[in-house]
């Protein structure tokens, strides 16, 4: 006798089974993360311990410490309070920034409502009520035209079995979305911070420059004004005139280009800074402002590719594409939808909730593609752009390891520059201590000359008082042109030294920058912009200064081929 005892079937939980596996799942492949990086250093010889020395302003060595851990406020290691200051208003008023916020907070919307609409079943209700008219006769039945209202109510539920795995990639998708727009906000407070310390540390530069400037302009103007005396005294041609006022009228001609960077870099500060161009309130910077740190951390290049946000950056968008594939696979496979209803209907609203107003369903839809052509193609197209996004991320790891090896080179190099300037001031002194002494040694000669000149006077019936009032004022014009030379040697010794600092800072604050954040990075470039205008400009105008005492045509003598400003 058979059993009353029925057992139960195994093919509805193997079923179950089936479904929650697949519902695990997801398709396509996973992401993997790029492999760190096996490269030993980013140049192909090793760098110096620390860079090169020179005994001028700002002219200390800087250590290289490979490895060393990176300072999040690097930029307060320039020592300027007030830079300090100006960098932490720009980040709380800096239009750029809150671009950059409203971006990630936007990116983080779209994920939750992703999440919300895929994740969790969906429950809506309904409430409704509508007068319908209707006629009998239309199914055979008598009483002809009818008219009643329906009151209606119902709870209706919908879930996704996402069995291929498509809304989990999708949500993948827009997770490393979010990612992306969180490093560009971390790239773009970068830059900002980058650009202020750049664009302050040029504005003292040129403020710098500009003293400087009119300072020898101020020099040569009153050379200019002892080269006339010297024509009175008959010891200068109209030519020696003519060329230190065209060394004048050089010189001042650099003034207005200089003055106009010196504004623009002002606008560009208060623009950075989220101000209007004209705001008063923002810090004026000299070169006294800042001072050189003397260790430069470096990250290793393994280390790098987790902490430049533009690496990161590409690394998110590289995972989104990925996850992008996983989309499109999904499409190829079943849909499986789950819903169910319950609610009630009846003519008036009190009979609504009566138990013969009930009514429910179940429904269950498997929908399956049988042929549709370009699903195939949609899969192909997100593989290549998987393909073009880890090109991209390649690329731009190398492009990190290039502007890192540009930089460590630069600041090696650069360093070297206020040395050589130290080694050209240290010539041009004794060449004009030797063009000096040679002038005092003919002082002798002058006299004969002012024997001569006395001569000729009581020769020519001039008085003894007159004769004496001669030889003074020469005596005196010789004297003054001494001195002056002199002392415009100091003064151009001095200006030239004052180059030497504007070209290390004017090569150095960019490299430099790079060099404090190495390992931090961000995907607006710094380029490099060595400034040579101080260096040049003093160099020229402490060459073309003349002699102590005057030689034959010493313009044109002294005048070298130097490049202008």
């Amino acid at each position: 006798m058979p059993s009353i005892h029925k057992g139960i079937s195994p093919h509805p939980i193997a079923s179950l089974l089936c479904l929650g596996v697949l519902a695990g799942c997801a398709s396509g492949p996973d992401f993997q993360r790029p492999a760190a990086l096996d490269v030993a250093g980013y140049t192909a010889a090793a760098l110096p311990a620390q860079t090169a020395a020179a005994p001028t302003a700002l002219g200390g060595a800087q250590r290289f410490l490979a490895g060393a851990p990176l300072s999040v406020q690097w930029w307060r290691q320039f020592g300027s309070a007030r830079l300090d200051a100006l960098i932490e208003a720009a980040l709380r008023a800096s239009p750029t920034l809150e671009a950059a916020q409203a971006a990630l907070r936007q990116a983080r919307h779209k994920y939750e409502a992703k999440a919300g609409a895929t994740q969790y079943p969906q429950a809506s209700a309904d409430l409704g009520v509508q007068r319908q008219g209707v006629n009998n006769a239309a199914a055979g039945l008598p009483d002809g035209e009818r008219t009643y209202n329906l009151f209606d109510t119902s709870l209706a539920v919908s879930y996704d079995l996402d069995l291929a795995g498509g809304n989990r990639r999708a949500l993948e998708a827009l997770a490393a979305q979010t990612e992306h727009q969180r490093f560009q906000l971390e790239a773009a407070r970068l830059a900002l911070i980058g650009n202020l310390v750049t664009t302050a540390i040029t504005q003292a530069q040129l403020a710098g420059q500009i003293e400087a400037s009119a300072a020898i302009l101020a020099a040569q103007e009153e050379q200019l004004a002892l080269t006339r005396q010297r024509l009175a005294l008959g010891v200068a041609s109209e030519r020696d005139v003519l060329a230190q006022q065209t060394q004048v009228e050089q010189t001042r001609a650099t003034l207005p280009p200089l003055r106009l960077r010196l504004e623009q870099t002002r606008h560009l500060l208060a623009t950075l800074a989220g101000q209007p161009p004209g705001a008063t309130t923002l810090p004026s910077f000299t070169l006294a402002d800042f001072s050189l740190p003397g260790e430069l951390p470096v990250s290793l290049p393994a280390v790098l590719t987790r902490q430049r946000p533009d690496i990161q950056a590409a690394e998110a968008l590289l995972a989104a594409a990925s996850a992008e594939r996983g989309v499109a696979v999904s499409g190829l496979y079943p849909r499986i939808t789950l819903s169910a209803h319950l609610g009630a209907q009846a003519l008036t609203a009190v009979s609504l909730f009566d138990g013969g107003s009930l009514v429910w369903g179940l429904a269950g839809q498997l929908a399956q593609p049988l042929f549709k052509p370009g699903l195939r193609a949609e899969v192909n197209a997100t593989e290549a752009g998987f393909d073009a996004a880890a090109a991209h991320y390649r690329q731009t790891v190398l492009q990190a390891l290039r502007e890192v090896a540009d930089v460590l080179r630069a600041l090696d190099h650069d360093a070297q520059l206020p040395a050589l300037a130290a080694g050209r001031l240290a010539a041009h002194e004794t060449e004009v201590l030797a063009e000096a002494d040679r002038a005092d040694s003919g002082v002798a000669q002058r006299g004969i000359g002012l024997q001569r000149t006395d001569e000729e006077a009581r020769l020519l019936g001039v008085g003894a008082q007159r004769r004496e009032q001669l030889r003074a004022r020469q005596w005196r014009g010789a004297r003054r042109i001494n001195v002056t030379g002199r002392r415009l040697l100091r003064l151009g010794a001095q200006r030239l030294d004052l180059g030497a600092e504007f070209q290390y800072l004017g090569a150095q604050p960019h490299h430099l920058l790079a060099g404090l954040w190495i390992g931090l990075g961000g995907p607006h470039r710094i380029h490099r912009q060595t400034q040579e205008e101080g260096l040049d400009h003093a160099l020229h105008a402490a060459s073309s200064l003349p002699p102590a005492m005057d030689r034959p045509s010493p313009a044109s003598s002294w005048v070298r081929p130097s490049r202008m400003v």
